[in-house]
């Protein structure tokens, strides 16, 4: 049985929220063959309708789920009209709620694939990377449509509803990483927080990433993906002594994306809002309760959604650095740098830069970049209280390793996120030590701009010091940078620091 809904232009226009079609019903479905007692094996419906431009960003599809299903399975397609240069086309994304509801932040969330799959299903006991196994309850579940782009014809979309009947079967307790590995004491652990698998919209298992991540050197990393926790039971038997893995979500709004890192095994972050809907607040809160940091991800990145638009007032910390550096990137790093300067001011917080590879496949290089913390341990809460207090640099990779501090006249020590307190007139000296980076220049950063560059040897193993006062350079951060690939541009980034601070303002 086939059912059409065609929405009018004026049923939707200007609308940014939810729509909710009609019901999909399994009640008066033929019965099939093959089911001991003579009842269906399994029922089906197709339903197809059209979006208008300035569809709302989510439609659901209610669908009464009959008693007795063992498996739900959804297929879909949409249309891909031409469309003038320059405009988007259609992209349609979907996922799937269940009896509970759609309630933002509730509940019923099951899974969630983006654009990444045409088709899916759930049951007890197993269902498609990006859903979530448990029983197939009767009631209404609903079908999210998520019409990212609309193109100027409309968006025709065609969705089948498969429901299979049996017994429900049994839902495996999910395997969860430790939270700790065994680590090196206090020590600089590096990692990546932002990485995707076929989970999401990545092409890498969680086997082939963690592999990955232990030939990059890495000591941890954060299972991140789109709006799903899917793979956050996928990493049994892939951690060790060697390798913690966190698990988190990039919440992926329409308005920019936010890694939540090291939120606790199974707690799903919704993502259905923009900024207009004064909403980030909550869920940044939700992300802290549930053990995680907030992380604003690729803040000016070039794809639709991608741009930062809910202010940093609640993040922990900011992605500065995304895969292999790039203008956005530097867009992103100047940004950043500008708001130390509130902070020496005494008037906010700082934002400790992090740096994440988001890798999907080949050829993402898992661990391009790194983030190396300085922890306690290697743990969970030891490395978050590494980044939230901001004892961080970024690498391209492990080959590369410095140590970066500032010390005065007088004996006076600071390394990496801390403050040397010093009157303004004092001398104070900046110490880079710099191995693995052949080819490259470093410099020293202040709150006046890069005051100070050298090239590195050519071994790429070096020494650099520079000599200044507290009233002329209030922080000091080192960058190690490639040579020059765009006129007008610095070179891409090899490594960089979190600040020094220095004087005692504030």
């Amino acid at each position: 049985m086939e059912r059409r809904e065609v929405l009018r232009l004026s049923a939707v226009a200007g609308a940014t929220g939810a729509l909710t079609l009609g019901r999909v019903s399994f009640a008066d479905a033929t019965p099939a063959e093959g089911r001991p007692g003579g009842g269906p094996a399994e029922q089906t419906r197709r339903i197809t309708g059209h979006l208008p431009t300035g569809a709302p960003d989510f439609v659901y599809l209610p669908v009464e789920v009959p008693h007795g299903v063992r498996e739900i399975a959804v297929s879909y397609t949409y249309d891909k009209p031409p469309v003038p240069e320059g405009t988007a086309g259609n992209a349609c994304d979907i996922g799937i709620f269940d009896e509970r509801g759609t309630d933002l932040g509730g509940a019923g969330f099951r899974g969630w694939s983006g654009g990444a799959r045409t088709e899916f299903f759930l049951r007890a006991d197993e269902a498609t990377p990006g859903y979530l196994p448990g029983p197939v309850n009767a009631g209404t579940w609903h079908i999210a449509l998520g019409p990212y782009t609309v193109a100027p014809q409309g968006l025709s979309y065609d969705v089948t509803v498969t429901v299979r009947y049996g017994p429900r079967g049994h839902t495996p307790a999910p395997g969860y990483p430790p939270e700790r590995a065994r680590g090196r004491g206090r020590a600089w652990y590096r990692g990546d927080s932002h990485l995707h698998s076929v989970h999401s919209d990545g092409k890498r298992t969680p086997a082939e990433i963690a592999a990955l991540a232990r030939a990059a050197g890495l000591d941890f990393l954060t299972t991140t993906e789109h709006n799903t926790t899917s793979s956050h039971r996928a990493w049994e038997g892939l951690w060790g002594d060697d390798l913690l893995i966190l698990t988190g979500e990039e919440v992926t709004t329409r308005n920019g994306h936010v890694v939540a890192m090291g939120t606790d095994p199974g707690v799903f972050i919704d993502w259905r809002y923009r900024a207009r809907d004064n909403a980030f607040g909550k869920y940044a809160r939700a992300v802290r309760r549930a053990g995680g940091l907030v992380i604003p991800a690729h803040p000016h990145a070039t794809c639709i959604g991608c741009n930062w638009k809910f202010g940093l007032n609640d993040a922990d910390a900011v992605e500065v650095w995304n895969g292999p550096y790039t203008p956005d990137d530097e867009v992103t790093l100047a940004e950043w740098d500008n708001t130390l300067v509130a902070h020496v001011q005494g008037r906010a917080d700082w934002l400790p830069a992090v740096g994440h590879s988001d890798a999907h496949r080949d050829p993402d290089v898992i661990g391009l970049p790194q983030t190396v913390v300085l922890a306690d341990d290697l743990s969970r809460r030891a490395v978050q209280d590494g980044i939230r207090a901001g004892r961080v640099w970024i690498a391209e990779s492990a080959k590369i390793d410095l140590a970066f501090s500032v010390t005065g006249e007088h004996g006076e020590h600071a390394g990496i996120a801390e403050r040397l307190a010093v009157s303004g007139t004092s001398k104070v000296t900046a110490h880079l030590q710099v191995t693995g980076a052949p080819g490259c220049t470093a410099s020293f950063v202040t709150d006046q701009g890069r005051l100070y560059t050298a090239p590195l040897p050519p071994s790429g193993d070096g020494t650099l010091t520079w000599q200044t006062t507290a009233d002329y350079a209030a922080y000091i951060r080192a960058e190690v940078r490639h040579p020059s690939t765009t006129p007008g541009l610095p070179g891409p980034m090899a490594a960089m620091t979190n600040p020094v601070f220095v004087g005692r303002w504030g």
